[in-house]
C-alpha cells in the first residue's frame, strides 16, 4: 500500500479540489504555477511526493487549453518527482464531444486527450459522466467513470414533486434517462430532435409519450449554450407540461445560456460543480449540487484498493474516513 495520499490541484476548479481534500481530512499539495509572457506554463511541485499516491484534480473549463497544459505539465512534474502512482481526476473531461469520426479528415480528439494524459505520466483516470460510453475505451490505463445520477435523483426526490415524467432530450439519450426514470419511479417520454451539421441548437420534431399535465424533468450530461434545452422546454410547454426541470451534470453555460434560461419557462436548472459557475452566471433558477463527497469517496477507495461500484448507487453519501 502507498505511504500517503496527496491531492494536487490546478487552477481550473480550486474550490472543488479544496472541498474534496476537506472530505478526506487533508490539505492540497503545495505547487507553484507560473504563466510567462510568452504563454508558456511552468509547474513546480514544492513538496516531496516520492513514493506517494497522488491525485491531480483538474477539470475542463475556460481557458480550456491552459487548463489542459497545466494538468499535463503537473502530471509530468509529479512523475519526475518519483510519485509512486498518479491519478488524473478530471470531473469534466476535455473534448468529450469529439468521440467519433463522423466527418472526413477530423481528429477523434477525446482519444488524443486520453493518449496525452498517459504520455504525461498518469497511471489512471477518474472522471464523471462522459458524453458517450465508448470514450472509456479510449484509455490504455484504468479509467473510472463516476455518475451524477444518484446526486441529481436524491435532490429531485427530496423536492417531493408530483406527477413526474422523465424526458429524454433525444432518442440517443433515452438509455441514460431510463436509469433516471427507474430511480425516480416515473414514466419516460422522448423528444425527437434534429440537429443541422455542427449547429449547437437543435429543433424538436416530435414528442413520444405523454407529458400533458405532468412535471417534466430532463436529464443530460452537459449544457453548452442552452439552445437545445430552450427548444425542448418550448416543445414540452406546447404539449401541456405544467412545470419543467432539468438535471444536467456539467453546466458549461456558454454564450447567452444564462439570460436565455432566466427568460424561459424552465422552473429550475440543476447542475453540479464539476465545472465552476462564476458569480455573474449565478441566478435563482440555477441550483448547483456538489460532487466533492462522491469524488472524495472514490479517491479514498482507489487509494485503499476498494471497489467504487457501490458509489453508483449511493452517490458517496457515506462519510469519508
Amino acid at each position: 500500500m502507498y505511504n500517503q495520499l496527496k491531492i494536487f490541484s490546478g487552477n481550473s476548479n480550486p474550490d472543488l479540489a479544496n472541498e474534496i481534500a476537506k472530505h478526506l481530512n487533508t490539505e492540497l499539495g503545495q505547487r507553484e504555477i507560473i504563466k510567462f509572457s510568452n504563454e508558456n506554463i511552468k509547474v513546480k511541485i514544492t513538496e516531496s511526493v516520492r513514493g506517494q499516491d497522488v491525485f491531480v484534480v483538474q477539470t475542463s473549463c475556460p481557458p480550456v487549453s491552459d487548463n489542459i497544459m497545466e494538468m499535463l505539465i503537473m502530471i509530468h512534474a509529479l512523475r519526475g518527482a518519483s510519485a509512486d502512482r498518479i491519478t488524473a481526476v478530471i470531473p469534466y473531461f476535455p473534448y468529450v464531444r469529439s468521440d467519433k469520426k463522423d466527418e472526413p479528415r477530423i481528429s477523434i480528439t477525446a482519444k488524443l486527450m486520453a493518449d496525452l494524459i498517459k504520455t504525461a505520466g498518469a497511471d489512471r483516470v477518474l472522471t464523471m459522466d462522459l458524453h458517450a460510453a465508448q470514450i472509456q475505451g479510449f484509455f490504455d490505463m484504468p479509467a473510472d467513470q463516476l455518475l451524477a445520477l444518484p446526486i441529481l435523483c436524491k435532490y429531485f426526490i427530496e423536492k417531493n414533486l408530483q406527477n413526474i415524467v422523465v424526458v429524454a432530450g433525444d432518442v440517443g439519450r433515452a438509455k441514460l434517462n431510463i436509469k433516471y426514470a427507474e430511480r425516480l419511479k416515473a414514466p419516460l417520454a422522448i423528444l425527437e430532435k434534429r440537429r443541422d451539421g455542427d449547429k449547437e441548437k437543435a429543433k424538436v420534431a416530435n414528442v413520444i409519450g405523454n407529458v400533458k399535465g405532468k412535471t417534466a424533468i430532463m436529464f443530460d450530461d452537459e449544457i453548452l449554450t442552452g439552445g437545445s434545452l430552450m427548444e425542448l422546454v418550448k416543445a414540452l410547454k406546447r404539449e401541456g407540461a405544467v412545470d419543467i426541470y432539468a438535471g444536467i451534470t456539467h453546466g458549461i453555460l456558454s454564450k447567452r445560456a444564462v439570460p436565455n434560461i432566466a427568460r424561459s419557462s424552465l422552473k429550475e436548472l440543476v447542475i453540479t460543480n464539476t465545472v465552476p459557475l462564476p458569480k455573474e452566471k449565478q441566478i435563482d433558477k440555477i441550483k448547483v449540487l456538489s460532487v466533492a463527497k462522491l469524488f472524495a469517496k472514490a479517491i479514498e477507495n482507489i487509494h485503499l484498493g476498494r471497489p467504487i461500484s457501490t458509489l453508483f448507487q449511493t452517490g458517496g453519501e457515506e462519510e469519508c474516513s
